[in-house]
This record gives structure tokens, sequence and C-alpha cells, in this order.
């Protein structure tokens, strides 16, 4: 009578497997635990649609290279997404969101709002839009919530762990400093120079705030050239081809702090890892060398209605939308195509200290 090793083969093979996935995993996991993001319509995916507010992205053609429109304002993707999905992570959800609950958030949750801005008032022309103390306010809710799941330590540790992106800043000068409609009372009365200490003294304390809940890794992302979005280039036709000169000197001014900010938390706030992302040079860069990037056009919006540039009008439904987004630099008036992002997202992981310092994001995956 024979003996049936066939039991003993399948147990062997289901084992191999078993050890096979395992190691994947342990090689493919991510050193990240979560990603929790703050920010504007650079990085919004989708709060804006639960609130009133007259900036939305929560239909065609937003989205049309996503799969469907969320809320994000680009055809693709933001550059936390990319970023986001090169370590490893699933998307982050929006805090809004009904199904951003239970374990859901101790992955990450998205807090960004098209029109927020770094102060309260910023961006009040759009009604409805959560400025960065009221993200940090909602961020705290999470903390607790995540706290009640996993307990304190447990949850102390997965936040210091994480990312925390942050991407605040250009709404402040775009919507309240430099916005026709408003700017002409507060320019008469603020020397951009006392502007941008403003702004300074109070991102300081909201980021020392996200210090003292738990965060420990942060990405803060500067403004970039403001002045050579569509909207800004019709605005101020004087300018005839080139970007708009001001705008440019305010996030310049604003960036230069913006370093020195970053350095003193460094150094003040045992712990910590802040990390610069000097967007504005990257995509510097993209618009001076943009053939050499791929893309054939560096000034206009993909999505337009009217305008030199398109940027007069928002993107809207009737809108025309060129034929290859991926060989224009902006999507809208306002903001970057996913194109545009992937290289910002793959310079801020990857690149050297001309694009972020004092590390790249992966090496702070790994810190």
């Amino acid at each position: 009578m024979g003996v049936d090793f066939s039991g003993s083969v399948i147990f062997g093979m289901n084992f191999l497997v078993l050890i096979v996935l395992l190691f994947l995993r342990i090689c493919f996991s991510s050193d990240v635990p979560a990603s929790f993001v703050f920010g504007d319509s650079l990085l919004d995916v989708g709060n804006n649609n639960y609130i009133a507010s007259l900036t939305r992205a929560n239909y065609m053609p937003f989205g049309i290279d996503f799969g469907r429109p969320t809320g994000r304002f680009t055809n693709g993707r933001t550059i936390v997404d990319i970023i986001g999905q090169q370590l490893g992570l699933d998307l982050t959800p929006p805090y809004l969101a009904p199904t951003t609950a239970g374990s859901v958030v101790t992955h990450g949750v998205n807090y960004a709002s098209g029109g927020g801005g770094i102060l309260n008032e910023t961006g009040s022309v759009f009604g409805g839009r959560i400025n960065f103390d009221a993200q940090i306010d909602n961020f705290a809710n999470t903390r607790q919530d995540i706290i009640s799941s996993i307990g304190v330590s447990e949850a102390l540790n997965l936040l210091k762990r994480s990312i925390f992106s942050v991407a605040m800043g250009s709404n402040d000068f775009i919507n309240n400093y430099i916005l026709p409609v408003l700017s002409t009372p507060e320019r008469k009365l603020v020397s951009p120079e006392l502007f941008v200490a403003t702004l300074m003294s109070r991102l300081r304390t909201q980021l020392i705030r996200l210090f003292n809940l738990g965060a420990r890794k942060f990405v803060v992302a500067n403004v970039g050239p403001i002045g050579c979005i569509p909207f800004e280039r019709d605005t101020n036709p004087d300018a005839g081809d080139n970007c708009a000169s001001f705008p440019n000197q305010l996030a310049q001014l604003f960036n230069v702090q913006l370093k020195s900010l970053v350095a003193e938390l460094n150094t003040n706030l045992e712990g910590s890892f802040f990390l610069y992302a000097d967007v504005y040079h990257i995509l510097e860069d993209i618009l001076q060398n943009y053939n050499a990037h791929g893309f054939e056009n560096m000034n206009s919006a993909c999505c337009s209605l009217a305008g030199r540039f398109g940027g007069l009008i928002p993107c809207l439904p009737k809108s025309k939308v060129c034929e290859d987004r991926a060989k224009y630099v902006f999507w809208d008036a306002f903001h970057p195509s996913d194109a545009a992002n992937v290289i910002v997202a793959k310079r801020l992981l990857d690149g050297d200290t001309n694009d972020i310092s004092p590390m790249n994001v992966r090496q702070l995956s790994k810190a």
C-alpha cells in the first residue's frame, strides 16, 4: 500500500506561498503608516464638496483623467496623491466625507480646502472654505478618534511615523492681498513686508500646534511662481508674454522667510523633521525648460473659456479642453496639470537639496 504525500505537498506549497507573500509585504510595505494633508485647492481632494462654497471641482471636466470628478482641482491627481502612491499608501480621503470614519482615519486624512489660507479672512470672496486653523481643529478631532480606536501610546507612535504635508500661502496672496476687488485698501495700509511677517507669525503658531498634537515629520511647501499662472497673466496684461512680476516678488519674499522658519523649527522642536519643499524652484525650472520636460504649452490653461491665456474664467462644464492634457503645464487658470504634478512629486520624493531640504520625502519616510 503506497504512502499518499499529496496532503504534505499541498501544505508545503501553501506554506511557500505564505512565505513569499510575507516577503513581498515586508519588501514593498511603506515605512509611513499614514499621510495627513493640509492645504488649499492644490491639495483638496473633495472637502469643498461638503460645504457651501463658490470654489468646487465636483463636475466635469475636472477629474477627466482621474476617472471621475472628485473635488480635485486638476484633470488627475494632486502632488500628494502621487507621492502617497509612490510610498505605497492609499489615496488619502477628504475629512468631511461621511466614509472617512472608523479605522479609515488611521491611514491618513486630507483636510485641504479650496480657497483656504493661513489667515482666517483669506478666501472670504468664496464664502465657504476651511482655513488652516480650522483644518488643524479637524485634525485634533481625528487625533482623538485615533486615540479612542487604538489607545494613546499606539496613536502617538502612529502620528510620530506619519507624514504631515502642508501647502499654504498662495491664496493669502491671490485671494487676499492682491485680489483686485479686495486688495486696494489692504495694500495701502499694509506693506508687503508687514503682510508676509504677519503670515509667518501665524504659520509658526500653526505648525507648532501641529507638533504639540503629535506631528513630527513635516513637508512644508513654499509658494510657487503664482505670477505665472494663467489667471495672473490675464489680469496683468502689461506683462505681455512674461509672468506678472509683483505676485512672484511676493512669493519670493514669503519663501525666503519660510525657509528660515523651517530651519528654526527644526532647531527648536526636539525630535522634529521639517522639510522645505521648494516648489517655486521646481515649477520655475519646468516653465523655463518646458520642452525638455515634455510640454508644448507652458503659459495657457488646458481648460479655458476666456482670456488670452484662458485665465479669466474658472474651468466650467462648458469650457474648452485641450486634446492632450499631458502637453500642458497648467490645467486651468490656477492649477497645474497631472503631468506637471507628477514631475513636482517625483522631485520632492527623490530630489536633491536644490528641490527639497534638508532631505527628500523618501529619506524622511525612513527617518
